[in-house]
C-alpha cells in the first residue's frame, strides 16, 4: 500500500500546526519523547523535525512533503518546490520577521553602518545575503540561541526573528531593518511530485489546509430579512461573493446566508436587527474552499 511521508514542525510551530491539521481532517496525536506521530489516515506516515533541518529532508526524499518556514527552506538553500504558503505562526495570523536590531543607544541606523561589525544570529547565510545586497562586509557569527543577550558585549548587532517584537522590546534592542520575512510553506520533494498517487494526496492535503486556515476568523451568519429591507440589509452584509438569498414560504421574508469575519459581528448584527431582520444565526465555519 502506497505511503506518504510527512514531516511536521517539532517546537513553536508544532502546536498551531497540529490544531490546522486537525481542523483540515488530520489528526495527529504523539507523546512527549516521541518523533513519530499516529495520524487518522493510512496514507500518512509523519515525522517530527525542527524546521531549520526540514527542508533538507524533503530534498533529499527522506520525507516526501513537509510544513516548516520558509526562511529555513531559504537559509538552507534547498531544492524543493513550495507547493503553498499558509499565514500563520505561533501567535499570530501575520508573517514572522527577521530583524537587523541593535540596542537602543548604538549607533548603528542602517546597514551601511555595518561595515566591519560583528552581528550575532541562527541564519547565517540569509545574513550574508543581505550584506552581500547592501555591499558591506562584516562578520557573521553564528548564534545557538539567546541571540537578543550577546549585542553590545559580543556581538555589535544580532539578526533574529521577531513574531510581535515584545522580546526585543524587553531587552532593549531597535529594529533597524528587516532582513527576510517568513511564513509557514508545505514543501515537497521533486521526485515524489512525479509520483501521480504522492502528488494527488499532497494536492489534497493542501487544499484542506488551506480551506481550514481560510475559515479561522470567519463565520456564517443566517437571518430572516424583511423583502422591503432586504436591500438595505444586503448593502451592509460584507461577503465573499454576494450573499445567498433564498425565498420562504412567507412571501413578505427572505432567508440571507453569507460568511464575513468574526471580528465585525459585534456592530454587524446590531445593525442587522435594527434593520428588522429576525432569526439571526451565527455559526463557526470548518472549512472555507473557494
Amino acid at each position: 500500500m502506497p505511503e506518504l511521508k510527512i514531516g511536521l514542525p517539532k517546537g513553536s510551530l508544532q502546536e498551531s500546526t497540529f490544531a490546522l491539521l486537525r481542523a483540515a481532517g488530520w489528526d495527529f496525536a504523539v507523546s512527549s519523547r516521541s518523533y513519530y506521530p499516529t495520524v487518522n489516515d493510512p496514507d500518512l506516515k509523519a515525522m517530527l523535525a525542527r524546521p531549520q533541518e526540514m527542508s533538507r529532508y524533503v530534498e533529499r526524499g527522506i520525507m516526501d512533503m513537509a510544513i516548516t518556514g520558509l526562511d529555513w527552506t531559504l537559509e538552507n538553500d534547498s531544492d524543493v518546490e513550495v507547493l503553498e504558503r499558509l499565514v500563520y505562526a505561533k501567535a499570530t495570523r501575520s508573517p514572522v520577521r527577521w530583524v537587523l536590531a541593535v540596542p537602543e543607544d548604538s549607533d548603528i541606523t542602517s546597514a551601511k553602518d555595518l561595515e566591519g561589525k560583528i552581528i550575532s544570529t541562527e541564519v547565517v547565510n540569509l545574513v550574508h545575503k543581505y550584506l552581500k545586497k547592501h555591499r558591506v562586509k562584516a562578520k557573521v557569527e553564528f548564534s545557538h540561541g539567546a541571540t537578543e543577550v550577546k549585542v553590545p558585549y559580543l556581538a555589535d548587532a544580532i539578526v533574529d526573528v521577531t513574531e510581535t517584537g515584545s522580546s526585543l522590546r524587553a531587552n532593549r534592542l531597535r529594529i533597524v531593518d528587516t532582513v527576510e520575512e517568513s511564513v509557514t510553506v508545505v514543501v515537497a520533494n521533486r521526485t515524489a511530485l512525479a509520483d501521480p498517487w504522492k502528488k494527488a494526496k499532497m494536492d489534497a492535503l493542501v487544499l484542506m489546509l488551506k480551506g481550514a486556515l481560510s475559515a479561522k476568523e470567519k463565520v456564517l451568519l443566517k437571518l430572516n430579512a424583511p423583502k422591503g429591507n432586504l436591500n438595505a440589509i444586503i448593502k451592509v452584509l460584507p461577503s465573499l461573493h454576494s450573499p445567498t438569498v433564498n425565498a420562504l414560504s412567507d412571501e413578505g421574508w427572505t432567508a440571507v446566508e453569507t460568511i464575513v469575519d468574526s471580528s465585525v459581528t459585534r456592530t454587524l448584527i446590531p445593525d442587522l436587527k435594527a434593520l428588522g431582520a429576525e432569526g439571526i444565526l451565527e455559526l463557526s465555519v470548518n472549512k472555507i474552499i473557494p
